[in-house]
């Protein structure tokens, strides 16, 4: 095992330079592809961070660090706010060969008040309008490094997270076993009630949920895998009575274990994110979707130990090659896509399976639901999705309508320095079609997805506006720069506190899924509550 001696020993070789600094205090950041280093410093140990696709619980005496490729998110974890430094950072190597970072993923190190200092300041430096200033920051950063650097332990975890990890594995080894609360506490030499709060503590759960969330997601592996009754699954999974396991399979799940195995039976693969919201709706989970942390990060996050397989989930479908291949080695009966197809990805998609075709721009989400409900012989239960639906969408827009009365909304993107209005078809109809939301009369001369910069936007008279954020370096670092602008802090939202930030997930997809979570996130932004 190498030493952080010989880790260490390739310094003399790097050049590093900070690109800028951040302190990210009760807030969000969502999934993105980083093309630099980042280094994450933990302030207050609450929220997850996601890197790639391990998720971290943020720790007190731990920094973590990312490599240039990665996916890295960062989220609040039970309504607890991350409270984080986020350090971004190039590295160069004297002479030929790759220059690799010497530290990556989680580092434990002594945490005091003089790094928190020394982070401070650097977030400070990176924002002045001096470049004296920002030089500054770049000997901080060294001297940052050099104490993060000089202060690594080599325990990686305290004596109780190693115990609380012991515990966790045995129960992910013995779930089909009867396990207490008192045997746990035995392993890890601590009383019962102590275990309790510090496996709670420990991974934001208690020990009782977390058992019984690994009984249902084998009890899914096994409703998958095989024909076997539910009487027997039950048995296998740690459960003698087979109508308490229903009881909390539903409760975790949703659905009782019975629709939950008949929706299964048929292997349905949904081949774009789209077909995945549609199916989702009808209460069909696949058997393949495109699934990643940073493409579709609600679905990752919620949906991926109940898809079996995983296809990319990258956007603009450039790999459409290692999705076929994923599906030629499985077992699939049926395919659902949309027309936005390369003809052999086509061609070589009906030699796996039949392939059923859903027209992406010549029909509106709603009538995609219904063709999807009729593949999949669910009509029903998509005539009863829409009235939901509408139902709610009536509740909400009441409720827009009476709060913000006659003020105007305005929908934007950015990518790089420019501004997009109305960026995408879905974003149109939730907020000016289905909640009937005022826009800025000066928009009637641009047309959806048109491109402005900043002295344009300004233009705008908005009370409102909604922001979609492109997660892309440069991008970032142009919105980072635009905030402190005059320009930008004299727009009448932006005096108002009234610029509200939404994700590309949902507000980027055209599904009946993503439509409810836009009704349900643009309620609690603008109203204060969830439907």
């Amino acid at each position: 095992m190498s030493t952080n001696k010989d880790r260490l020993a390739v310094l003399d070789d790097l050049w590093v330079k900070v690109r800028s600094a951040r302190w990210l205090h009760e807030g969000y950041m969502a999934p993105q592809l980083i093309s630099s280093y980042y280094l994450i410093v933990v302030k207050q140990a609450d929220g997850l961070l996601t890197l790639d696709l391990a998720t971290y619980r943020l720790q007190q005496d731990v920094a973590y660090v990312a490599s240039p490729g990665q996916t890295i998110g960062i989220c609040e974890e039970n309504g607890k706010k991350p409270d984080v430094y986020i350090i971004e950072f190039d590295v160069h190597l004297d002479g030929h060969g790759n220059a690799v970072f010497p530290l990556s993923g989680e580092i434990s190190i002594h945490i005091e008040n003089a790094m928190l200092m020394l982070c401070e300041q650097l977030c400070n430096c990176c924002r002045s309008e001096t470049a004296m200033e920002r030089f500054r920051g770049q000997s901080l950063f060294q001297e940052l490094l050099y104490w993060i650097m000089n202060h690594l332990r080599q325990q990686t975890r305290p004596d109780s997270r190693a115990a609380m990890d012991r515990t966790k594995a045995y129960i992910d080894n013995h779930y089909h076993e009867g396990i207490a609360i008192e045997q746990l506490a035995r392993m890890a030499e601590i009383s019962p009630k102590y275990y309790v709060n510090l496996f709670k503590k420990t991974y934001g759960k208690t020990a009782i949920d977390y058992l019984t969330e690994v009984r249902v997601n084998m009890a899914k592996q096994l409703m998958v895998q095989s024909d076997v009754r539910l009487r027997e699954i039950a048995f296998q999974v740690g459960y003698n009575d087979e109508f308490y396991f229903s009881r909390m399979f539903k409760k975790e799940v949703g659905v009782s274990p019975t629709i939950y195995l008949k929706n299964r039976r048929l292997r349905i693969a949904a081949y774009t994110a789209p077909i995945l919201g549609q199916l989702l709706a009808l209460k069909i989970v696949p058997y393949a979707a495109p699934l990643h942390p940073k493409w579709t990060s609600y679905y990752y996050n919620k949906y991926r130990t109940d898809i079996p397989l995983h296809l990319s989930g990258y956007r603009y479908n450039e790999d459409w090659e290692i999705k076929v291949e994923a599906l030629a080695q499985s077992q699939v009966d049926c395919i659902i896509c949309t027309d936005q197809l390369h003809p052999l990805e086509k061609e070589r998609l009906e030699r796996i399976a039949p392939v059923h075709i859903i027209p992406l721009y010549e029909t509106t989400w709603r009538e995609q639901l219904l063709l999807t409900a009729q593949i999949v012989g669910a009509s029903d239960e998509a005539e009863s999705w829409l009235s939901s639906y509408n139902r709610n969408v009536k509740h909400v827009r009441e409720r827009l309508h009476d709060k913000l009365k006659q003020e105007k909304l305005l929908v934007i993107s950015q990518f790089k320095d420019s501004y997009h209005i109305f960026p995408t078809r879905g974003m149109r109809e939730v907020v000016y079609e289905d909640l009937q939301m005022h826009a800025p009369l000066s928009t009637g001369s641009y047309h959806d997805g048109q491109g402005l910069n900043l002295e344009e936007l300004a233009s705008f008279e908005a009370d409102h506006i909604l922001l979609n954020i492109c997660q892309e370096t440069e991008t970032l670092h142009h919105w980072e720069r635009v905030q402190s602008s005059e320009l930008w802090q004299n727009l009448e939202a932006v005096r108002k506190n009234k610029v509200h930030l939404i994700s590309s997930d949902p507000w980027r997809e055209y599904s009946a899924y993503a439509s409810e979570r836009m009704i349900i996130d643009l309620n609690a932004q603008l109203c204060g509550n969830r439907t």
